[in-house]
């Protein structure tokens, strides 16, 4: 099999087995906001958002740098990936293991504080399948991501079936999320061949002065990207975290085929710069560029349309409220976007310490804004400033990566893919009422077509990958 080909299947296989996962993330989501109400599902939410705040605080861009590392001739590979396990492991385990001591410091609800404790656990396991999901991508074994994945959603799913039955209440719900994320680790790290605990003094050091900038600007990435759910508890209610959490969860989802598509794209890219081979450096950019838009711009479309039904779909009749918050965050995904295939091509092209100023004054600007917006404005003050530090970070990310890169892409598909997609959603508008999941798949016809006929995507294209393997 050619490596485009391989290309061509691992997508397809992130594609197909992304759809499945997303499909079950929502009726996990569905169980969850109908078993435990509104309040309780703000616990949930204010949980889960300080915990991924302490996640992100110490990610330290481990994904992206296992990738980046493993597609460059430098390291034996087994080596390399052996000391970027066990490095991450200590990480997670000291920043993951202080959480619940942590939590005790905020004026939270006791079984907020407990939940927690609980998922501690849960998202130790997620840091460290960071380095799994890394050597998959820069192996194209996506395969056995998508498997992991998906297992650990289908005990999800059903353990939460099983709490709703059982009526067994909030902290069992959390020992379930928990339970599930260590079955996913637990099977990518058998299927991760001869990874074991190793530091070697060279390579350690290597990896440091890599990912250095990265943890930097990822540390400020922890403010901008889950400052919100942090602050916003400290000055609103649990009914109003929750309705706010719920439509995030829904942008979360929709926001996650960015990474799907740049993490299949980061070795690809680096390879090229790596190799001096521009004419592919600048044919994977570009790709990144339309791919990534390809996916998300018509999702904005779809939301302002859609955002009430799809709530109400989701979450329940108690949450149709989340819509219009929904409709106001799905601007930012236009920042999320383009902040996710720029902030990779800055990795690639080893232009993380540039980036730095980028992530720290949105760091700084988006708290401040948090701490007067939040107060005056309520959830809808929280969105305000979300906005503004994605698309703050897009933009700036797109300028510094177009500059050291000296290529700036075509955004003349992008100009199509936006046509496309405000033709798709005022149809789609003049067609309501209409039951929610017909006027999606009359969208995505719509789409379709329209991507077709304006040429966004080629007949050569959609022929190279038909013909993968």
């Amino acid at each position: 099999m050619s490596l485009t080909q391989a290309i061509a299947k691992n997508t397809t296989i992130q594609i197909v087995g992304k759809a499945v996962s997303t499909l079950l993330g929502l009726v996990a989501v569905g169980i969850m906001t109908r078993t435990l109400g509104v309040e309780q599902f703000g616990w949930y939410v204010t949980a889960t958002g300080f915990l991924q705040f302490v996640g992100i605080f110490s990610d330290f861009g481990f994904t992206a740098i296992t990738a980046k590392m493993l597609s460059e001739p430098e390291f034996d590979k087994p080596k390399l990936l052996n000391n970027l396990f066990t490095l991450r492991f200590i990480t997670a385990l000291i920043f993951q293991g202080l959480s619940p001591l942590i939590i005790l410091l905020f004026p939270y609800p006791a079984p907020i504080k407990l939940a927690v404790a609980i998922m501690a656990l849960s998202f130790f396991a997620i840091s460290v399948n960071q380095i799994f999901i890394g050597y998959c991508q820069s192996a194209l074994k996506m395969a056995v991501q998508m498997t992991g994945e998906i297992l650990g959603r289908v005990i999800l799913v059903a353990g939460l079936l099983l709490i709703s039955v059982k009526n067994y209440g909030f902290l069992p719900a959390m020992a379930v999320i928990t339970l599930a994320s260590v079955i996913y680790t637990f099977y990518l790290w058998q299927k991760t061949p001869g990874v074991k605990f190793s530091l070697d003094k060279t390579i350690v050091k290597n990896i440091f002065q890599k990912i250095w900038p990265t943890a930097t600007t990822v540390i400020f990435n922890a403010f901008y990207l889950q400052g919100d759910r942090v602050i916003l508890p400290l000055y609103t209610s649990q009914t109003d975290v929750a309705l706010y959490g719920a439509a995030y969860r829904i942008l979360d989802v929709i926001t996650q085929s960015a990474w799907m598509i740049m993490g299949i794209m980061m070795p690809l890219v680096t390879f090229a710069w790596s190799r001096n081979l521009t004419d592919e450096f600048k044919k994977k950019y570009q790709m990144s560029l339309d791919l990534v838009t390809l996916f998300l711009v018509p999702m904005v479309a779809g939301i302002i349309v859609l955002a009430n039904p799809i709530m109400t779909l989701v979450a329940g009749k108690e949450f149709v409220d989340s819509g219009r918050i929904l409709q106001f965050l799905s601007i930012a995904i236009l920042g999320i976007a383009f902040g996710n295939i720029f902030g990779y091509m800055a990795l690639a092209i080893d232009r993380q310490r540039q980036a730095m100023w980028i992530y720290f004054s949105d760091a700084v600007l988006t708290t401040i804004a948090y701490f007067i917006l939040i107060p005056r404005y309520g959830i809808y003050g929280a969105a305000m400033a979300a906005i503004f530090a994605e698309l703050y970070a897009g933009l700036g990310l797109m300028i510094l990566a177009n500059h050291y890169a000296k290529f700036i892409p075509s955004f003349k598909t992008f100009g199509k893919i936006i046509l496309a997609s405000t033709i798709m959603g005022l149809i789609i508008y003049k067609l309501q009422p209409m039951n929610i999941v017909m006027s999606i798949l009359i969208g995505v016809g719509i789409y379709g077509l329209l991507i077709i006929g304006l040429k966004v995507i080629s007949k050569q294209t959609i022929m190279e990958v038909l013909k993968r393997g």
